[in-house]
């Protein structure tokens, strides 16, 4: 049934024949389209992770920053983290308490006076359990202001 036009009325039988369905029928999922991203989402995450653990040293980076207490030979303690290649700066002297206008929390007593006075501070150690007391320390040598020498302590050897 067509008008003169040549269009076709609307809702016609044959006009609803000759659409297509909007909605599509979902392929069938099998084994391995399920499996397979999932498998390869946890190998790229392990993969990151083992990445970043060996890049990081590994087991070597964690047993050279473990603190370690020992006592050699009765009186002498050693206190402190073993990393020789971050703690090179060393010096020794008799510890004592307190710093140089707000820098460092401790000083080193050393031959020469006040001008050889090493000042300290640590991230690791409690210095103030060792005041009093002849010591070598080791650290890293930071920027001062005003003392002459600024050192981060990462390890302490008393020696009585």
């Amino acid at each position: 049934m067509e008008d003169l036009t040549g269009f076709k009325p609307v809702g016609s039988d044959q006009e609803e024949k000759e659409e297509k369905s909007v909605v599509k029928k979902l392929p069938s999922k099998n084994l391995l389209t399920t499996i397979l991203p999932v498998f390869l989402g946890v190998l790229i995450v392990l993969a990151g992770v083992g990445t970043g653990w060996f890049l990081s040293g590994g087991l070597s980076a964690k047993s050279e920053l473990q603190l370690k207490t020992k006592a050699v030979g009765g009186a002498d303690q050693e206190l402190g983290i073993t990393d020789e290649e971050t703690f090179r700066d060393s010096a020794e002297g008799t510890l004592e308490a307190g710093g140089i206008n707000g820098e460092g929390t401790h000083h080193l007593v050393r031959e020469g006076g006040e001008s050889q006075y090493v000042y300290l501070t640590s991230t690791v150690i409690d210095l103030e359990s060792f005041v009093g007391k002849k010591v070598q320390v080791w650290g890293e040598t930071i920027g001062a202001q005003k003392a002459g020498w600024l050192m981060d302590v990462g390890r302490i050897k008393v020696f009585d």
